[in-house]
Order: C-alpha cells, then structure tokens, then sequence
C-alpha cells in the first residue's frame, strides 16, 4: 500500500515537471520574460496546442530589451547606405559626363 502511494506520488511530480517543462526551460534558458511563459503555460498548457505554444516560445532567444532603439538603428542604416549609394551614383555621373566632354 505504502509503496502504491510513492508510485503515485513519483507519476505526480514526473507529470507536473512534464507539464511545466516549457516554463522550467524558459527558466533554464534564463528568459526574461518567463513569469509570462510560465503563465501562459500554467492557464493553456492543457491544451497540447497551449503546450506546443509555450515549448515553441521557451526555446526561441531572448527577445531584444529595446525593440524600439534597434529598430530606430536599422532605419537610421538604410537611410545612410540609400544616401551612399545615391551619391556615388551620382559622383560617378558627374565623372562619366567630365570624362565625356574632355575628349
């Protein structure tokens, strides 16, 4: 009897470690936003949708802490490389044109 009960004490434990197994990967992995994943876990990972979801989410990388600064960052470098390359473009017009009228 008493060896029935630790069965079924070990099955729990191992069922509850499989259940959150996307909320303590989140937390090996040393994500910042787990107390969310865990949640999400917690209210929907009955659902093996839910589950997958929150297993898919703790094994991507760590979102960037500011999203906004590198996006800014990202424009403000196409911006240059655009105006780079229009005026090397356009350099290269006016030698092309110089290069002409010389000969």
């Amino acid at each position: 009897m008493a060896g029935n009960a630790i069965v079924q004490i070990i099955a729990a434990v191992f069922a509850l470690a499989l259940y959150f197994l996307p909320a303590l990967l989140a937390d090996r992995r040393k994500r910042h936003d787990m107390l969310t994943l865990a949640l999400f876990n917690a209210c929907l990972g009955w659902t093996v949708f839910g589950w997958l979801l929150a297993l898919y989410w703790s094994l991507q990388p760590n979102p960037p802490k500011n999203i906004a600064g590198e996006v800014a960052q990202t424009r403000k470098v196409i911006r240059m490389r655009a105006f780079s390359s229009a005026l090397m473009l356009r350099v290269q017009k006016r030698a092309s044109a110089r290069d002409g009228s010389d000969n």
